[in-house]
């Protein structure tokens, strides 16, 4: 399947990865960010390698007042699209986010409030459409027990995930299909200076694994695959001896 693919959060690593991936299968592709003009050499690369049609669109995560008129305006200005994939997020920072209220805010608005908001919007374009099409939303396995080291950047990405699986539970009798992503530590800008990293993957590899696991109409992606166990693990310590971990 093919067809036109809205990347949200289009200006990092991960969903530049994703992008060069759809568009060698033959997608289009919107892409939405901040200061969209700064994707446009991106853009121009896509199109000169692919042939195919590459778009770029202003889009604000934290404008959340826009989202239910977003899919109109999107059809509206760049035809119909099949496919959303969320990508973008906010790490943060946690000590500052323990004393300052707007970190606090900003942490939980970019990567659950605006995200949970704007895939309801679209993912009501999407069915009305009646047509095939899919969600791949990118959360972390950060969601997947609090940690003392990024509780406020895991609470969002968990409330995300918890989203994603009432979504796709909402949508399973319909024609879209809700990809949930738990990527691990990533090589990219945000975690560039991110203490204690281990496995670090790439963006590209992390790209490839979404796209073949899109392609397989699976539910839920661990990437690497390894992280699954990982956090299988770290789900199951006892929480008498889990608060007691610097981790």
């Amino acid at each position: 399947m093919t067809g036109r693919a809205l990347i949200l959060g289009a200006k990092s690593a991960i969903a530049r990865a994703i992008a060069r991936g759809l568009s060698e299968e033959g997608w289009d592709l919107i892409l939405a960010a901040r200061e969209s003009g700064r994707l446009e050499p991106f853009a121009s690369d896509i199109r000169l390698r692919t042939q195919r049609q590459v778009d770029a669109v202003e889009f604000d995560a934290l404008a959340d007042a826009s989202f239910s008129s977003l899919p109109a305006s999107l059809q509206r200005n760049f035809g119909e699209f099949d496919l959303v994939v969320l990508v973008f997020g906010y790490l943060g920072d946690q000590q500052r986010a323990r004393r300052d209220t707007a970190e606090i805010e900003k942490i939980l608005r970019t990567n659950f409030t605006a995200a949970a908001i704007v895939l309801s919007h679209l993912a009501n374009y999407l069915v009305e459409r009646g047509k095939p099409g899919g969600i791949i939303a990118v959360s972390s396995v950060a969601g997947d027990r609090g940690r003392q080291s990024n509780y406020f950047y895991g609470a969002a990405k968990g409330a995300l995930t918890l989203f994603l699986q009432g979504l796709r539970n909402r949508l399973a009798r319909t024609r879209v299909h809700v990809l949930t992503v738990k990527p691990g530590f990533v090589h990219t800008p945000m975690t560039a200076d991110m203490e204690g990293m281990f496995l670090v993957a790439e963006p590209e590899r992390v790209a490839g694994d979404i796209l073949r696991a899109y392609k397989k109409r699976r539910d839920v992606l661990y990437t690497p695959w390894y992280w699954r166990y990982i956090m299988l693990l770290v789900k199951c310590i006892p929480e008498c001896v889990f608060k007691r971990l610097q981790l």
